[in-house]
């Protein structure tokens, strides 16, 4: 260490009185920089260099378990503790949650559905389960309101739409846009909160014309959709917080960027055993095809099958890394 800090210093202080200072020798300082370095440290340092990188293309984003899934996957072996501590070194930090806030305005008189998923948060295919939900955004003209709607078995983005209020209309686009893009199958479960966006006659409407089953949560609990709120916790720490309120385009810009770009396609997801939802999705569609079985829009299992642990997306455990 004291060589080090010699070898660090000796540009701003005359290297004969840094090593009197500390003790150590001239002869000894030299040998000791001239000493070819350790494969341990070389090592190091070119893991250094695979970890920035990754946290990079994470946009900053990433903390050391996603960092150390990422190197994994790309054949780099190491162990979490010793990325973890290479990270502190760097100075790299991934981004953390902040508390959220109810956006749900239950206020209202139209029917609420029951709750069907309670809390089992698995579902057995793509386009069986579907959550949504709607938050806040601020920009520059003060809000930007979001409504997304995700698969439960891939948490993917399948639809999603913003605008200025929080009129029936914003969530009606994000369903819509879902059904587009995925064509589901009837018997889909569509779970969201009782907020009047989704207990309208207009929006439940479309669920019956589509033969999807509506769930709805508990009044004022927020858990019984953690999904949704585990994806807005995401978008706002590692987007919004970022950001200094941004003109209403150049924010829906962003938020384009980060679902269909970022979130869909790039970012590791813990609960998908560290892949993107489209890789998950992907590696679905050729194990049930391989095994002869049509999944995708494919009509829901009975109920029952859902409850006491059972269900959820089944793929192959990921490894276990090496030491």
């Amino acid at each position: 260490m004291r060589y080090r800090f010699v070898h660090q210093h000796a540009q701003q202080f005359p290297l004969a009185m840094l090593c009197r200072v500390l003790q150590v020798s001239t002869s000894g300082y030299y040998a000791w920089r001239n000493r070819p370095e350790s494969p341990r440290t070389q090592q190091n340092r070119a893991l250094r260099r695979h970890i920035e990188a990754v946290h990079a293309r994470s946009r900053r984003t990433y903390g050391r378990r996603r960092v150390h899934a990422q190197l994994r996957r790309e054949g780099v072996s190491c162990s979490r503790n010793r990325v973890a501590r290479l990270m502190r070194a760097q100075g790299l930090w991934g981004r953390r949650r902040r508390a959220f806030r109810a956006t749900t305005d239950s206020q209202h008189s139209f029917p609420a559905a029951q709750n069907l998923l309670a809390r089992n948060f698995t579902a057995p295919a793509p386009d069986q389960v579907w959550v949504s939900d709607i938050t806040y955004l601020p920009v520059a003209e003060g809000w930007e309101y979001l409504a997304t709607v995700m698969d439960l078995c891939s948490r993917r983005i399948v639809g999603w739409a913003m605008q200025s209020t929080l009129e029936r209309s914003l969530t009606l686009s994000a369903l819509e846009m879902a059904i587009a893009r995925r064509r589901p199958g009837p018997g889909l479960i569509h779970h969201s909160d009782r907020g009047s966006q989704y207990a309208c006659g207009d929006y439940q409407d479309l669920l019956a014309r589509q033969g999807m089953i509506p769930s709805m949560s508990r009044k004022g609990d927020v858990w019984d959709n953690a999904p949704k709120e585990s994806f807005f916790g995401t978008l706002k720490s590692e987007l919004v917080h970022a950001w200094s309120r941004p003109p209403r385009a150049e924010a829906r810009r962003e938020v384009f960027d980060f679902i269909e770009v970022f979130y869909n396609r790039q970012r590791l997801h813990s609960s998908l055993g560290y892949q993107s939802p489209a890789v998950f999705e992907g590696q679905f569609r050729t194990e049930t095809a391989q095994s002869g079985v049509h999944s995708f829009g494919a009509r829901s299992p009975p109920l029952s099958d859902w409850h006491g642990g059972g269900g959820g997306c089944s793929l192959p455990a990921i490894p276990p890394a090496p030491g």
